[in-house]
Protein backbone atom coordinates (compact mmCIF):
# COMPACT_ATOMS: atom_id res chain seq x y z
CA UNK A 1 0.00 0.00 0.00
CA UNK A 2 2.94 2.35 0.65
CA UNK A 3 4.06 1.74 -2.97
CA UNK A 4 0.64 2.74 -4.22
CA UNK A 5 0.71 5.89 -2.08
CA UNK A 6 4.19 6.70 -3.37
CA UNK A 7 2.96 6.19 -6.95
CA UNK A 8 0.06 8.54 -6.31
CA UNK A 9 2.22 11.33 -4.97
CA UNK A 10 4.55 11.22 -7.99
CA UNK A 11 1.74 11.35 -10.57
CA UNK A 12 -0.38 14.16 -9.12
CA UNK A 13 -2.97 11.87 -7.46
CA UNK A 14 -2.89 9.17 -10.14
CA UNK A 15 -1.32 5.74 -9.81
CA UNK A 16 1.72 4.90 -11.86
CA UNK A 17 0.02 2.22 -13.99
CA UNK A 18 -3.36 0.68 -14.78
CA UNK A 19 -2.28 -2.46 -12.89
CA UNK A 20 -1.69 -0.38 -9.75
CA UNK A 21 -5.11 1.25 -10.13
CA UNK A 22 -6.72 -2.17 -10.59
CA UNK A 23 -4.92 -3.52 -7.51
CA UNK A 24 -6.10 -0.54 -5.45
CA UNK A 25 -9.67 -0.92 -6.71
CA UNK A 26 -9.67 -4.64 -5.93
CA UNK A 27 -8.22 -3.94 -2.46
CA UNK A 28 -10.96 -1.36 -1.85
CA UNK A 29 -13.67 -3.81 -2.93
CA UNK A 30 -12.20 -6.55 -0.73
CA UNK A 31 -12.04 -4.16 2.25
CA UNK A 32 -15.67 -3.16 1.74
CA UNK A 33 -16.75 -6.81 1.46
CA UNK A 34 -14.79 -7.77 4.58
CA UNK A 35 -16.44 -4.90 6.49
CA UNK A 36 -19.87 -5.98 5.24
CA UNK A 37 -19.29 -9.64 6.18
CA UNK A 38 -17.91 -8.60 9.57
CA UNK A 39 -21.03 -6.51 10.16
CA UNK A 40 -23.29 -9.36 9.09
CA UNK A 41 -21.48 -11.79 11.38
CA UNK A 42 -21.70 -9.37 14.29
CA UNK A 43 -25.42 -8.84 13.64
CA UNK A 44 -25.98 -12.61 13.45
CA UNK A 45 -23.86 -13.32 16.53
CA UNK A 46 -25.70 -10.90 18.81
CA UNK A 47 -28.99 -12.83 18.90
CA UNK A 48 -27.10 -16.14 18.93
CA UNK A 49 -24.97 -14.95 21.85
CA UNK A 50 -28.05 -13.94 23.80
CA UNK A 51 -29.68 -17.27 22.91
CA UNK A 52 -26.63 -19.23 24.03
CA UNK A 53 -26.53 -17.31 27.31
CA UNK A 54 -30.24 -17.98 27.88
CA UNK A 55 -29.82 -21.70 27.13
CA UNK A 56 -26.84 -21.84 29.51
CA UNK A 57 -28.90 -20.11 32.20
CA UNK A 58 -31.72 -22.59 31.58
CA UNK A 59 -29.22 -25.43 32.00
CA UNK A 60 -28.05 -23.96 35.29
CA UNK A 61 -31.65 -23.70 36.48
CA UNK A 62 -32.21 -27.31 35.41
CA UNK A 63 -29.24 -28.47 37.47
CA UNK A 64 -30.48 -26.50 40.49
CA UNK A 65 -33.99 -27.91 40.00
CA UNK A 66 -32.64 -31.45 39.82
CA UNK A 67 -30.71 -30.86 43.03
CA UNK A 68 -33.82 -29.53 44.75
CA UNK A 69 -35.87 -32.47 43.49
CA UNK A 70 -33.21 -34.86 44.72
CA UNK A 71 -33.27 -33.25 48.15
CA UNK A 72 -37.07 -33.46 48.22
CA UNK A 73 -37.07 -37.15 47.27
CA UNK A 74 -34.41 -37.85 49.89
CA UNK A 75 -36.43 -36.06 52.60
CA UNK A 76 -39.60 -37.93 51.64
CA UNK A 77 -37.82 -41.29 51.72
CA UNK A 78 -36.09 -40.30 54.93
CA UNK A 79 -39.47 -39.78 56.60
CA UNK A 80 -40.30 -43.51 56.47
CA UNK A 81 -36.97 -45.24 55.77
CA UNK A 82 -33.73 -45.22 57.71
CA UNK A 83 -31.48 -42.37 56.55
CA UNK A 84 -28.81 -44.65 55.06
CA UNK A 85 -31.34 -46.72 53.16
CA UNK A 86 -33.04 -43.58 51.80
CA UNK A 87 -29.71 -42.13 50.62
CA UNK A 88 -28.72 -45.47 49.09
CA UNK A 89 -32.05 -45.72 47.27
CA UNK A 90 -31.72 -42.26 45.75
CA UNK A 91 -28.13 -42.96 44.74
CA UNK A 92 -29.01 -46.28 43.14
CA UNK A 93 -31.89 -44.62 41.31
CA UNK A 94 -29.55 -42.04 39.79
CA UNK A 95 -26.98 -44.66 38.86
CA UNK A 96 -29.64 -46.84 37.23
CA UNK A 97 -30.99 -43.86 35.27
CA UNK A 98 -27.46 -42.92 34.16
CA UNK A 99 -26.72 -46.45 32.98
CA UNK A 100 -30.05 -46.71 31.16
CA UNK A 101 -29.72 -43.33 29.42
CA UNK A 102 -26.04 -43.93 28.67
CA UNK A 103 -26.75 -47.25 26.98
CA UNK A 104 -29.49 -45.72 24.85
CA UNK A 105 -27.19 -42.84 23.90
CA UNK A 106 -24.33 -45.18 22.98
CA UNK A 107 -26.70 -47.29 20.89
CA UNK A 108 -27.77 -44.16 19.01
CA UNK A 109 -24.15 -43.18 18.40
CA UNK A 110 -23.30 -46.66 17.15
CA UNK A 111 -26.33 -46.63 14.84
CA UNK A 112 -25.13 -43.33 13.36
CA UNK A 113 -21.94 -45.08 12.23
CA UNK A 114 -18.66 -43.52 11.16
CA UNK A 115 -16.96 -41.22 13.63
CA UNK A 116 -20.01 -41.36 15.91
CA UNK A 117 -19.61 -45.12 16.29
CA UNK A 118 -15.90 -44.67 17.07
CA UNK A 119 -16.82 -42.04 19.66
CA UNK A 120 -19.32 -44.46 21.21
CA UNK A 121 -16.59 -47.09 21.53
CA UNK A 122 -14.21 -44.60 23.14
CA UNK A 123 -16.89 -43.48 25.59
CA UNK A 124 -17.70 -47.08 26.48
CA UNK A 125 -14.01 -47.86 27.06
CA UNK A 126 -13.62 -44.84 29.36
CA UNK A 127 -16.85 -45.63 31.21
CA UNK A 128 -15.83 -49.26 31.67
CA UNK A 129 -12.40 -48.29 32.97
CA UNK A 130 -13.93 -45.75 35.36
CA UNK A 131 -16.55 -48.22 36.59
CA UNK A 132 -13.79 -50.79 37.08
CA UNK A 133 -12.12 -48.42 39.56
CA UNK A 134 -15.21 -46.87 41.17
CA UNK A 135 -17.34 -49.96 41.81
CA UNK A 136 -14.77 -51.81 43.96
CA UNK A 137 -13.98 -48.64 45.91
CA UNK A 138 -17.70 -47.95 46.43
CA UNK A 139 -18.33 -51.52 47.55
CA UNK A 140 -15.49 -51.30 50.04
CA UNK A 141 -16.80 -47.99 51.38
CA UNK A 142 -20.31 -49.45 51.70
CA UNK A 143 -18.97 -52.49 53.60
CA UNK A 144 -17.01 -50.23 55.95
CA UNK A 145 -20.09 -48.09 56.55
CA UNK A 146 -22.30 -51.07 57.28
CA UNK A 147 -19.77 -52.44 59.79
CA UNK A 148 -20.02 -49.29 61.90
Amino acid sequence: MSDAVAGQSGQGGRTSSPADRLAMDVADVVREEVRAVRGQLADAARPAGVGIMLVAAAGGCLVLGAGAASTTVLRVLDSFLPRRLAASGVTLGYVAAAVFLGRIGLAQLRAAGGSSARLAEEIQDVASATAGRVVPASAAAARDELRR
